[in-house]
């Protein structure tokens, strides 16, 4: 197997040291280097590299290196390439795992680091494969026309499943996610409000846009916000009395809502 990578890190010498351990592996492919956040979305978004080398303590703190990326990617891809965080302290372990990243690789790197991640990629990729003829073969007994009609959807249902009971809910119904700690509580538009027993890390995961992430506690249906006030932080749900908090850690997912909006049927006075 072969993979093409991606080095999105401010300090030339650990690009360096990066590519010239890569060039050991037949199998890595190298695209590209970025030294800052902008550049770096911007790359990826280009190419989709499978690997993506991310420093997230980077020298220069205006580069904007940081998993805050990941929530960027997140707005514009449904698949993300593996993410391999390299940086020099193991402070920032924990907050990884919450991003589910590939690996975390501490400097200075080390070929050995290098032969177990192709291992482990190539390892994966042989499940992926037995699962994708599993697919294939279950996808063989649909009826093609309604895929088609399940394809043209712009809302989905959504099922919350609780010791035997399922829950069915359509997913335009959603106001907005709020996080309680390793449960979820779904916010309807009628002042419902459902418990699923999932992170909200599962589902910022499996949700795409309209579905955006706004705080370490809040997924907000785009499509239910009748007002955002940068000077506050808050967002406001249509009809109701509730604002919901941005952190700054996600602003750049707000910027792109406003943007949205700004790209719709939008007059500005």
């Amino acid at each position: 197997m072969n993979y093409t990578y991606i080095i999105l890190d401010d300090d030339p010498q650990s690009v360096e040291r990066i590519r010239t351990i890569a060039k050991e592996f037949s199998e890595l492919n190298f695209i590209a280097s970025a030294d800052n956040y902008s550049d770096g979305l911007n790359l990826v978004l280009k190419h989709i590299p499978n690997l993506i080398f991310l420093e997230i303590d980077p020298k220069d703190k205006n580069s904007g290196l940081s998993l805050n990326l990941i929530n960027g990617l997140l707005m514009y891809l449904k698949e993300l390439p593996k993410i391999i965080i390299t940086t020099k302290s193991k402070d920032l372990a924990f907050d990884c795992i919450q991003y589910e990243v590939s690996d975390y690789f501490l400097k200075p790197l080390d070929s050995i680091d290098f032969l177990k991640l192709i291992h482990k990629l190539n390892k994966a990729s042989n499940e992926d494969e037995v699962l994708l003829v599993q697919n294939l073969k279950h996808k063989e007994k649909l009826n093609s026309e309604e895929i088609q009609i399940n394809k043209n959807r712009k809302s989905f249902i959504l099922c919350v499943k609780s010791y035997g009971d399922h829950r069915y809910i359509d997913s335009s119904e959603i106001c907005y996610f709020q996080a309680d700690n390793n449960s979820t509580d779904i916010h309807l538009k009628n002042g419902e409000m459902i418990t699923a027993f999932k992170t909200l890390k599962h589902f910022e995961t499996v949700l795409s846009n309209p579905f955006i992430r706004i705080h370490n506690s809040y997924i907000v249906n785009r499509n239910y916000i009748s007002r955002i006030h940068t000077g506050n932080s808050l967002c406001y749900i249509k009809k109701t009395t509730i604002k919901l908090p941005f952190s700054k850690s996600y602003k750049a997912n707000v910027d792109f809502i406003i943007s949205e909006f700004a790209n719709e049927n939008y007059i500005e006075t």
